[in-house]
Order: structure tokens, then C-alpha cells, then sequence
């Protein structure tokens, strides 16, 4: 007697489904791959490459050429001249030659280049090699003849062709681990990471912390209750170049409101320079990054403070809980889930968060992120190898973030 089983392996309904859910879903992995693969494979490449700003432009060998002297009439003298350059200021191009319909009705009236022949109507030059930045005029003394003004043509008509042979940085296979070399020599890579893990730290729990308040405050029905919302709103829905320059200049050490007011106050003797002394600017960037995305936190804590049963707390009331202990003991663990979500996602962003200290302080006076530290090396030193560098450093620390996020701290808030 045979025996029978459930069966094992896939039907052909279940490879059908999953046939049809891979063809929904390749629309979505080709966008991603292209929007945020291509990219972060671009910047691992480049970071270990050793590339400049200036070398992202391929070497390439360009000519102009024109016809000088005006010529007016038969027996006239001109020059055809044409301009030599290497597109890269660094990159060396080998084997250049120049090759270029010799035009009719121009005749030879001098001594050719030696590096020049005319031989069946073609004009053909060994030009030899060019380093990076190599610029040359070629000057050609010619007699006009009248088959050139019958013609009616022009120099340009027959574009002259410039080859050679060159290696461009960005696809060749010379790799360099000088750009990670150079961004942890030293002490300043430790600094900046110290003044990141801050800014981020601080900026998130306290963004956290303060929707946490707002939502328990708006969790409530009272008049003006849609008003006082939207008030709320503002910080992250305004343009960040406009709250932040609303903040320099609320803060400004000469003319701003806020040393006015400490002045007049006795807080202070003198005008207190909040985004230009150590370790206040930092404090003060923190604070702005607080104040403009606390709304979003906002929102998502009084969303799921409104889906929570009423009965619960009725029970408690019922019991003589305090508020406080209604929040510990009730609201805190139904919001714990989606608490854990904004800190994974805010950590994120903020590690990430570029614009607003470089509108703020330009990454002076110890507010020097890895981020700002990306700008300066891509194109205020115009090392874009470096600069890819850093990026790859901020991206493992992320990964590594999110990894310990997931195998620890989800664990312990059963997401």
C-alpha cells in the first residue's frame, strides 16, 4: 500500500502567482534600482578611485578651426589655423593625430609644420602626446585662389578630425585606498562623528520628546483646537531657507531681538554671538532641528493616541490612577511601536541632514557634520574621491544602526 501525503513542492498555482507578483514588481525594482542602486554603487566606485573635481570630464581632444586674414581677392594671403587643447587639466591623451579636408582653393604659401603632411587632398598631422592641460595653436600660411571664392565655402565645412588614445580615471582599473586613509587620519574624522552623533542623538529624542508633549496636549477637544494644529504644522511645512535665515537673523549677535531682549533683561552684559561660539552653536543648530521637525513626530504619535481605547482609561479613572500613571502604565506601551519607528527613521534623516547647519553656520564653530564634511571635500577641496569616501563611511554607519536597531531594540518592542 502506497503512501499518501500532502503534497510537497509548488503547484502550478502558486508558480503562476508568483510568476504574476515578479512582473508587478519589476516596474517598482528597475525604479529603485536606478533612483538608489546605480547611485550608491557610483559613490562605493568613486571612493575608491583617486579622482579630483576636475577629472569627472573625460579627456578628449578638441579643435577649432578657422580661416584668418580675411581674404578678399585672388592672391590674397591668410593663415588656417587650427586650436589644439586637452579637455583635462590632468589626464594625459597619447597618439594624437589631426586629420582634415585640405579646402579647395587655398594653396600652400609657406613652410608646413614638420609634423604635418598634404598628400590626396588630406591634411594629416602626428601631434604626438598631450599632457593634462596641453593647448597649441597650428598655424597654416595659405594663398587664396579663385576656386575658393567661386566655391563660396568655408573651413568649418569640412570638420577636421582629432584622435588619441587616453585613460579616463573613472573607468580605468587603477584603485587607491588613500581617500579612507585620508579621512581617518588624524583626530578631526573622530571630532566630526562626535559632534554628528550629537546633533543626531539630541535632535531626535528631542524632536520625539517635544511631539510627544504636543500630541498629549492636542489629544484633547477645545476651541481652537484646528487653529492651534496647524500652528504646530508650520515649522515643517515652511521653506528651510526661510525659517533658518528667520533664525539668524532672530539671533544675530548685533542687530537680533532675542540679545535685545536678554540685554534689556540683565541676563547678559554683552550680545551673545549663538551661532559663532563653542559648543553654544551646536546647542542652537540642535535646538533648530528640534523645533522644525518635531510636527512630524506630532503627527504620527496623535494618530495613534486617537486609535486607542477610551475604555481603558475610563477603567482607570475608575481605579484612582493618576495622569501620570495612566500614561506610564497605558498610553506609553501602545505607543512604544510606533515611537521605535519615528526614532529609526528620524536617526536616519538627521544623520543625513545637510542643509540645515550649512544655512545656519556653513559647518563652522564646531558644528562640522559628516555631511558638511561631504561638501567641503567633494568641492570646496575639490576631492571628489575623498568625499565619496566619507559618504561610504556615513552609509556603514547606518547599516550598522539599522542592524542594531532591528536585532535588538524591535526585539524589545515586539515590532
Amino acid at each position: 500500500m502506497s503512501d499518501i501525503g500532502p503534497p510537497r513542492g509548488t503547484g502550478p498555482l502558486a508558480r503562476t502567482e508568483a510568476r504574476l507578483a515578479w512582473g508587478l514588481l519589476t516596474p517598482t525594482i528597475l525604479a529603485v534600482s536606478l533612483v538608489v542602486i546605480l547611485p550608491l554603487l557610483a559613490v562605493f566606485w568613486i571612493s575608491v578611485k583617486p579622482v579630483s573635481l576636475a577629472d569627472l570630464r573625460a579627456p578628449e581632444t578638441v579643435v577649432r578651426e578657422d580661416l584668418r586674414g580675411r581674404p578678399a581677392a585672388e592672391g590674397d594671403e591668410a593663415t588656417l589655423r587650427y586650436r589644439l587643447r586637452n579637455s583635462s587639466p590632468t589626464s594625459e591623451i597619447t597618439g594624437v593625430t589631426l586629420t582634415d579636408t585640405w579646402p579647395e582653393g587655398l594653396r600652400l604659401a609657406g613652410d608646413l609644420d614638420p609634423r604635418c603632411e598634404i598628400a590626396e587632398g588630406e591634411l594629416l598631422c602626428d601631434l604626438g602626446d598631450w599632457e593634462g592641460g596641453y593647448r597649441e595653436t597650428l598655424n597654416i600660411p595659405v594663398v587664396t585662389e579663385q576656386a575658393w571664392f567661386d566655391a563660396g565655402a568655408d573651413v568649418e565645412d569640412t570638420p577636421a578630425e582629432v584622435d588619441g588614445k587616453a585613460s579616463f580615471v573613472l573607468t580605468n582599473g587603477e584603485f587607491t585606498l588613500e581617500n579612507f586613509v585620508s579621512v581617518f587620519d588624524g583626530g578631526e574624522f573622530w571630532s566630526v562623528l562626535g559632534v554628528t552623533l550629537f546633533y543626531t542623538i539630541f535632535g531626535t529624542l528631542g524632536a520625539m520628546i517635544m511631539g510627544l508633549f504636543a500630541s498629549m496636549l492636542l489629544n484633547h477637544s477645545f476651541k481652537g483646537q484646528g487653529i492651534l494644529r496647524g500652528l504646530y504644522l508650520f515649522p515643517y511645512v515652511a521653506p528651510v531657507i526661510a525659517v533658518a535665515f528667520a533664525w539668524i537673523l532672530l539671533f544675530d549677535p548685533f542687530s537680533g531681538s532675542a540679545n535685545a531682549l536678554l540685554v534689556q533683561m540683565g541676563v547678559t552684559d554683552q550680545a551673545i554671538n549663538f551661532f559663532g561660539e563653542r559648543p553654544l552653536a551646536l546647542i542652537m543648530v540642535t535646538l533648530f532641528e528640534i523645533w522644525r521637525y518635531f510636527p512630524l513626530s506630532f503627527l504620527f504619535i496623535l494618530a495613534r493616541m486617537q486609535s486607542i481605547p477610551t475604555d481603558m482609561y475610563e477603567a482607570a479613572d475608575m481605579d484612582g490612577a493618576s495622569p501620570f500613571q495612566q500614561f506610564w502604565y497605558l498610553s506609553l506601551p501602545q505607543l512604544l511601536g510606533i515611537l521605535s519607528v519615528l526614532f529609526l527613521l528620524r536617526f536616519i534623516w538627521t544623520f543625513n541632514k545637510f542643509d540645515d547647519i550649512f544655512l545656519l553656520t556653513g559647518g563652522n564653530a564646531g558644528t562640522r557634520v559628516l555631511t558638511v564634511n561631504v561638501y567641503e571635500q567633494a568641492f570646496a577641496v575639490s576631492n571628489i574621491g575623498a568625499g565619496a569616501a566619507v559618504a561610504v563611511v556615513i552609509f556603514a554607519c547606518l547599516l550598522l544602526f539599522s542592524v542594531f536597531f532591528f536585532k535588538f531594540m524591535s526585539k524589545e518592542e515586539g515590532l
